[in-house]
């Protein structure tokens, strides 16, 4: 970390960026023990230049509440970040953010200022949320020098905690919504898969309170097991 620190000038905030980004730094963290229903969660999703996690990198962020065992529609959000170059064609195919909507974005700073005043510090869910906590670390660390290991609970391993019996035969976020009737109105926007994530976790919420799972730890924990074991992927 230090040696990175060396290595990568720091981002030049202004005054008023610095400021939003102190005031969330002060934020109380959540309490990982609070029973599900009295509980925010943020649902996440993302969109990148590819699938490199190492190379690639953000072009936006979708975002949904579940707040007291609901999801909150009205607490929505999505941003694009601004891009340098714009991705290949083949890459827009995949999540259609056009060459212009990908000029005309927010510049990078404000973009991922507005998702962390949106997400307070509330946990994460996302599915395959390795990815997801990845690019958004990094953009994190690149535009606002602001290095934070968030909370994240991934679906991939909590669906087959509460559901052993369909284990490895259900791997993919299309499988689990196919299998609920949960639609996609966009599947590969941002938003879009994360209003899909999002009525998935209300799933599992419902599923993991019948097994007394009560709480993000709880599953949290039991997701960490199945993810030790590989029985997810």
């Amino acid at each position: 970390m230090f040696l990175s620190r060396l290595l990568h000038k720091p981002p030049a905030l202004d005054a008023a960026q610095r400021q939003r980004l102190a005031a969330w730094e002060a934020l109380p963290e959540a309490d990982l023990g609070t029973p599900h229903m009295q509980a925010r969660y943020v649902v996440v999703d993302v969109e990148s230049t590819g699938l490199d996690i190492k190379r690639d990198h953000l072009i936006a962020i979708g975002a949904c509440v579940v707040e007291a065992g609901r999801i909150a529609l009205s607490q929505s959000f999505e941003v694009i970040l601004r891009q340098a170059a714009v991705s290949d064609r083949d890459n827009i195919l995949v999540h259609g953010i056009g060459g212009e909507r990908q000029r005309e974005g927010l510049p990078p700073a404000e973009a991922l200022l507005a998702f962390l005043d949106f997400a307070g510090k509330a946990p994460f869910i996302a599915y395959h949320a390795v990815f997801d906590q990845t690019m958004i670390e990094r953009a994190l660390v690149r535009h606002l020098g602001l290095r934070c290991r968030r909370q994240w609970l991934d679906l991939a391993y909590v669906m087959p905690v509460l559901r052993p019996d369909l284990i490895g035969s259900h791997k993919s976020l299309d499988d689990w919504t196919a299998l609920y009737g949960i639609p996609n109105y966009a599947r590969h926007s941002a938003l879009a898969d994360a209003l899909a994530t999002a009525q998935l976790w209300l799933v599992a919420l419902h599923l993991a309170t019948a097994r007394d799972l009560t709480s993000y730890k709880a599953l949290q924990t039991q997701a960490k097991a199945e993810r030790w074991l590989n029985r997810a992927y």
